[in-house]
């Protein structure tokens, strides 16, 4: 699969950002916002394909990986291999893990041990920080 752009240890200042992205990407990729729940473009998405980050393309998760998890965010229960980094997160009072893209660093959204398969993660995205690059098979 062919990446949009190639930004792989490479850091890029606020500017380029705020040119490249829609204010909403811009406050939750960078900022490490958060969409509301149930307004994201693939909550409900059963489309095959791949998810790559919005900010650089890198891929992310594959389609078959997505499951409703009814919490409003997209949710995918495995991540590609090297695809994310984890970090602890202890904002708003909680414990909890955030994922970032490893390529260009864009906050996603969290991982968490609750999910109902078999590998029992949860990886709750924002569709803002995601698109779907529809499978050709």
């Amino acid at each position: 699969m062919e990446c949009k752009e190639n930004h792989m240890n490479q850091q890029h200042d606020d500017t380029y950002w705020k040119e490249k992205l829609t204010p909403e990407q811009y406050k939750v990729l960078r900022e490490k916002g958060t969409e509301a729940p149930f307004t994201g473009r693939y909550v409900h998405e059963n489309t095959q394909g791949m998810y790559v980050c919005a900010a650089c393309g890198n891929p992310l998760f594959r389609s078959d990986a997505k499951f409703d998890s009814l919490t409003g965010w997209p949710s995918f229960d495995q991540a590609l291999p090297n695809a994310i980094e984890t970090h602890p997160d202890t904002t708003l009072g909680m414990m909890r893990t955030e994922i970032t893209c490893t390529r260009c660093g864009s906050h996603l959204g969290h991982v968490f041990d609750d999910g109902p398969t078999k590998t029992g993660k949860r990886y709750c995205i924002n569709s803002v920080c995601l698109d779907l690059e529809h499978s050709t098979e």
